[in-house]
């Protein structure tokens, strides 16, 4: 009797269980269940703004653009096309493309990239093979001849984030930076040639900091660490390495990438612009940086707004260049832009005016490449 009671009671606590199984919530169990704050973790933070505030759309830049900077992303040519089509669309004119190559590659960039000459700019690499070797120099300077022959018109994007100048293939040329004087031959070259440089030193400063509960750009800069590489030049002395090349280089022109890295500390990029008239920056893939601290980095545009010319380096979508035309031209406060940014913190948009827009979209570009200024016009 007492064992069939027992059923009887299993049996029951059974049904009650399947019931809860069937009429609870599907998405109590599924993979997507959102975690309680305790368990949450930073990678998976995506706040979104609950302010009812101006939400501004920019769909086309408000004067035709150059973005001076850019990669050959477009490997076939129905995706060179579409590219095209997508420029034609948001107002940008022209895309320097940064290749960063020589020989059979640059060759190879021209042949996919030479029926659209109006569209896009190419520009080549160094080619580092024997800097490490006695005689380094005369056959880098010829290569490059030759890729300016072929149609490059400036070069970069030269890289060195402390270890060496990397950024280049087949060769890449550690324990040799700008300042080195096995690069004094390239560079009177470049001068000579009226090819510009554009070279990405450092990285943003977060990278440096401990990846702790301290370091606010934490999220973005744990996957770009420098911190745990002891054996690199650091920031600073990064900075050093370009202002002793640019000081070296009067004649040649220089273009630092992503504000040099200074997006912590613009001021220190503005005491390089007013020491050396032959540096600019672009502003790409600084955004989320900048729009941090908007009347800060508004002024700065303000001060220094014959030295900064847009870029993007972010590929190329209707998305992503109606994002930075926002933060460029709007008003707009607090939004996210996470397909674009893994930084924690809301962007705000700098408002920049008519006149700083002109040149920083188009009127900066054309100097360094060292082309007349013609008349402007809105695109919208």
């Amino acid at each position: 009797m007492r064992s069939m009671t027992a059923s009887k009671s299993q049996f029951s606590h059974l049904l009650a269980v399947l019931f809860l199984l069937v009429s609870y919530p599907a998405e109590a169990f599924s993979a997507d269940t959102r975690p309680v704050p305790e368990t949450l973790l930073l990678k998976d933070y995506r706040p979104r703004s609950i302010y009812n505030i101006p939400k501004t759309k920019v769909e086309r830049a408000r004067y035709p653009v150059i973005d001076m900077h850019a990669h050959p992303y477009a490997r076939t040519p129905e995706r060179l096309g579409e590219w095209i089509r997508l420029m034609d669309e948001v107002g940008i004119d022209k895309a320097v493309i940064l290749t960063g190559a020589t020989g059979n590659e640059f060759n190879d960039i021209c042949a996919r990239y030479a029926k659209h000459p109006d569209r896009f700019e190419l520009w080549c690499g160094f080619d580092y093979t024997g800097y490490d070797k006695p005689g380094f120099g005369p056959a880098a300077v010829k290569e490059l001849e030759r890729c300016h022959k072929l149609g490059a018109r400036g070069v970069g994007e030269l890289g060195d984030k402390g270890k060496g100048l990397s950024y280049s293939r087949p060769t890449k040329a550690w324990g040799m930076h700008l300042d080195d004087p096995r690069m004094d031959p390239l560079l009177e070259k470049c001068a000579e040639l009226r090819m510009p440089v554009n070279i990405h030193v450092a990285d943003p400063y977060w990278m440096y900091q401990p990846m702790d509960a301290k370091n606010d750009g934490l999220m973005n800069a744990y996957k770009w660490r420098l911190d745990n590489r002891p054996d690199i030049v650091g920031h600073e002395g990064m900075l050093d390495i370009l202002e002793r090349a640019v000081n070296r280089h009067p004649k040649t022109i220089f273009v630092a990438c992503h504000f040099a890295n200074c997006s912590h500390d613009l001021s220190h990029l503005g005491k390089l612009f007013d020491r050396y008239p032959n540096l600019y920056a672009d502003i790409s893939a600084r955004y989320a940086e900048t729009a941090a601290i908007p009347r800060f980095v508004g002024q700065f545009y303000e001060k220094y707004q014959d030295r900064l010319v847009y870029g993007t380096d972010m590929g190329f979508s209707t998305e992503m260049y109606q994002l930075t035309f926002r933060i460029l031209e709007s008003a707009d406060e607090h939004f996210y832009a996470w397909h674009h940014s893994s930084y924690h913190w809301a962007l705000h948009g700098l408002a920049l005016g008519d006149d700083i827009l002109r040149k920083v979209y188009r009127g900066n570009a054309l100097k360094i490449m060292g082309k007349p200024r013609t008349g402007y016009s809105s695109s919208r």
